[in-house]
């Protein structure tokens, strides 16, 4: 009888304690910024180009990069450079992608509608490290170089605080 009252304690307990560590997990959130890859640039008059035959190497190559994260959401902003660069990734986890305009993001709501997720965000040179500071609520991060398609930026926000890198 002692023995099964101590086989009852130990599972009671693991119990407590797998459900406090999976609710610690459901409550951080972790986000995967890029810019978007390489543009044509061929017609300065075409404000939407597609990506070049490097950009979209460098999307597929984002996309073997993340294989072994399980994210929840891709958001892209409404261009065809960031469409192009997010959808690899989109595909690898059945995802459909959501369209964002960041002049219209509400960053406390974007943070409480994602809580617990795993985001990617693809942007651009100037809304990506903006983004992140939004994200981080400090001005930490400058516009990326033109020329600079390789960033990449990870916060983690938990109940312990936010963080970045």
């Amino acid at each position: 009888m002692k023995k099964q009252l101590f086989i009852l304690l130990i599972a009671v307990f693991s119990s407590i304690s797998c459900h406090q560590s999976t609710k610690k997990e459901a409550e951080t959130s972790t986000y995967y910024l890029i810019r978007h890859a390489e543009k044509n640039r061929t017609d300065k008059s075409n404000k939407d180009p597609n990506l070049t035959k490097e950009g979209l190497n460098r999307a597929k190559n984002w996309s073997s990069h993340f294989k072994d994260i399980e994210f929840n959401v891709v958001y892209t902003t409404d261009y065809n450079r960031t469409r192009q660069t997010a959808e690899p990734t989109a595909k690898a986890n059945g995802l459909e992608m959501q369209v964002y305009n960041f002049s219209e993001i509400n960053i406390e709501e974007f943070i409480k509608n994602t809580r617990g997720k795993t985001v990617l965000i693809v942007g651009h040179s100037d809304t990506t490290p903006k983004f992140v500071n939004q994200l981080l609520g400090e001005a930490k991060y400058e516009n990326i170089a033109d020329k600079n398609n390789a960033n990449l930026y990870k916060v983690t926000i938990s109940k312990q605080g936010k963080s970045s890198q």
